[in-house]
C-alpha cells in the first residue's frame, strides 16, 4: 500500500487531484457555497464513506449496495447544489485573458451598450469618457482609480456620468467586455500642434491614445459630439451608426490592433479642433473651429 503511493502515476494523480482541490476551494471561498461544501463533506466522508464501512465490516451486503448506489448519484445533486458557483466559474473563466479574444460575440453586446449610453449622453450633453482596453493593459490606471468590476451596460455608464455624482469628472476603463474602474486619470497629450482651443478631456483620451493601443470614446459636454482616439489620431461627428461600424472594426478584432484606414482623400469626420471640453464637468466656450483633414 505505501509502495504504491510513490509509484510516478500515484504521484501525478495526488498532484493533479491536490490542484484541483486547491482551485476549488480558492475560488468558493467567501461565497454561500464555501458553507455548503463543508455540510457536503461532512455528510460524504462521515455519513455515507463511514456508513458504508460500518456495513462492509458486519456484512451488511444490502445496505452496502444502496449506499454504493446513493454515493454514484449524488454527482446529480451536487451540479444542483452548486449551480451558481458553476454558472460564476464559466463566466470568469470566459472573460479571461486566454479565453476573451476568441469569444467575439461579447464584443458586439458592449459594443452596442456603449453605443447606445454614448447617444443618449450626447443627447442630454452630459460629457463621458471611456478608454476600451485592446493589447496593452490598463492596469496601471486602473490601480488608482475606484474599482468597479461590473458587466458593462448602458444604465451603468450613464449612473457614472450623471453629473453631479462622484465619478463623473474622470474616465471609466473597460476590460474584457467589464468595467474595471471608473474615475480614472490618464496622461495629457504633448503634441504641440494640437489647436489651444482643444480641452482637457480630449487631451486626456490623445494623451492614452498615444501611450496604449486602447480606444477612447470621447462625449462632448457642450456640443454634444461623439468622437473616438485611437494611436494618436481623433475621429469625430460620429452619429451611432458609424460609431458602431467604426467599434465593431477596431475593437472585436482586436488582437490583429487594426489601425484607422487610410485614406487619400480628407476624411471630414476627423476633427482637430473639437469645442473645448476641461473634463471638469464645464467646458469653456470657443469660437467655432474648422475641421480639417487627418494629419
Amino acid at each position: 500500500m505505501i509502495e504504491a503511493l510513490f509509484k510516478a502515476s500515484s504521484l501525478i494523480e495526488i498532484t493533479v487531484l491536490t490542484v484541483l482541490f486547491y482551485f476549488i476551494l480558492k475560488f468558493i471561498r467567501g461565497t454561500r457555497g464555501a458553507g455548503l461544501l463543508k455540510g457536503v463533506v461532512f455528510l460524504v466522508v462521515v455519513g455515507f464513506v463511514g456508513f458504508l464501512y460500518l456495513s462492509d465490516l458486519a456484512g451488511l451486503i444490502h445496505l452496502k449496495e444502496m449506499m454504493k448506489w446513493i454515493i454514484s448519484g449524488s454527482t446529480l445533486a451536487l451540479i444542483v447544489i452548486f449551480a451558481p458557483e458553476m454558472r460564476r466559474g464559466l463566466q470568469r473563466l470566459a472573460q479571461s485573458r486566454i479565453l476573451s479574444p476568441l469569444l467575439h460575440e461579447h464584443s458586439s453586446a458592449v459594443i452596442d451598450e456603449i453605443v447606445g449610453a454614448t447617444t443618449k449622453l450626447s443627447k442630454n450633453r452630459i460629457g463621458a469618457l471611456i478608454a476600451i482596453e485592446r493589447d496593452v493593459g490598463l492596469s496601471e490606471y486602473v490601480e488608482n482609480a475606484v474599482k468597479v468590476d461590473a458587466r458593462l451596460t448602458t444604465e451603468l455608464l450613464e449612473t457614472i456620468f450623471y453629473p453631479g455624482s462622484a465619478l463623473h469628472d474622470g474616465a471609466i476603463i473597460v476590460q474584457h467586455d467589464r468595467v474595471a474602474a471608473a474615475g480614472c486619470l490618464f496622461p495629457l497629450t504633448d503634441d504641440p500642434t494640437l489647436t489651444k482651443s482643444l480641452g482637457t478631456r480630449h487631451r486626456a483620451a490623445l494623451g492614452l491614445s498615444e501611450e496604449t493601443d486602447a480606444l477612447v470614446v470621447v462625449v462632448s459636454e457642450e456640443t454634444g459630439r461623439v468622437s473616438v482616439c485611437v494611436e494618436g489620431k481623433l475621429v469625430g461627428h460620429l452619429a451611432p451608426e458609424a460609431l458602431t461600424q467604426l467599434l465593431t472594426e477596431l475593437y472585436s478584432d482586436h488582437r490583429k490592433a487594426r489601425s484607422l484606414p487610410k485614406k487619400k482623400e480628407p476624411d471630414t469626420r476627423v476633427l482637430l479642433a473639437p469645442p473645448s471640453d476641461t473634463g471638469n464637468g464645464k467646458e469653456s466656450p470657443t469660437p467655432p473651429q474648422k475641421e480639417e483633414p487627418a494629419r
